[in-house]
């Protein structure tokens, strides 16, 4: 009972900080929330205006090729970006507050992962507009997003810890993004590259979970076994290491801060 008490706590607790972690995101903006589902929207129209014509041979479809990894790659970097200072940022509550800390790392994560809902109101717009006819393959994409979501809590622990101790991790991160980002095939067709960087590409997680959305939602195929076992390994092995590295240095973290 003791340990029920605890988890409707901590839930409580979870719930609380997303919502004022929401509230300050959108704190000066109009719009609130609705850029949620406008941002991607907008991101769609500009990429698909630029590549449209480049890539229509090799890609059908593109606005919704494009919109399919742009919403993951959006959830993962404003989630894990987010995380990193969420330490930091409630050093206050942390020192007078006895209640586990990596909450505040999930409360970011959770933000992130309820953005990508809203988002998720326009893609399901957008491919009504497209016209991708609904699949019973896409009963596999929640699978897809919660490999995401552990992959991205685990990243999210990590980044959490190093940055406590080494602030420049946040400008260091920024450049990694942009790296991965352009080694996720967002907007390109990966078929078309060859050799060395394929190969990093398709050993790329995140590749992976796109590729493996698209083919549910856009395509009406099931991912392959092993990219189902890449998906589960990536993101189970993200989430032990990084609750390791954040369990390990709880004490350093709380001296330090």
């Amino acid at each position: 009972m003791t340990d029920l008490g605890q988890r409707k706590q901590y839930a409580f607790v979870i719930s609380q900080l997303t919502s004022r972690e929401i509230k300050r995101k959108y704190a000066r903006s109009y719009l609130g929330i609705i850029w949620s589902v406008l941002n991607p929207l907008l991101s769609m129209a500009v990429l698909s205006l630029i590549f449209s014509q480049l890539f229509r041979r090799s890609i059908e479809n593109y606005p919704i090729y494009y919109l399919t990894g742009y919403i993951l790659w959006q959830t993962f970097t404003s989630s894990t970006n987010a995380s990193m200072t969420a330490l930091v940022d409630n050093k206050m509550l942390l020192l007078k507050v006895k209640f586990p800390m990596e909450l505040f790392v999930l409360t970011r994560v959770y933000t992130a992962v309820i953005n990508l809902g809203y988002s998720l109101i326009a893609y399901a717009v957008m491919l009504l507009v497209f016209r991708v006819t609904p699949k019973w393959t896409m009963l596999f994409s929640p699978v897809i997003l919660i490999c995401l979501f552990l992959f991205s809590l685990g990243i999210s622990y990590i980044l959490s810890v190093i940055y406590v101790f080494f602030g420049d991790i946040k400008h260091l991160y920024s450049v990694l993004l942009t790296l991965w980002m352009y080694c996720s095939a967002i907007f390109y067709p990966v078929e078309q590259l060859h050799g060395l960087i394929r190969i990093i590409i398709e050993n790329n997680p995140m590749y992976t979970y796109i590729h493996c959305l698209r083919k549910v939602v856009m395509y009406g195929e099931i991912p392959k076994i092993a990219e189902f076992f890449q998906m589960i390994v990536w993101s189970a092995l993200a989430y032990i290491v990084g609750y390791f590295i954040f369990k390990r240095n709880r004490n350093a973290i709380i001296q330090k801060i």
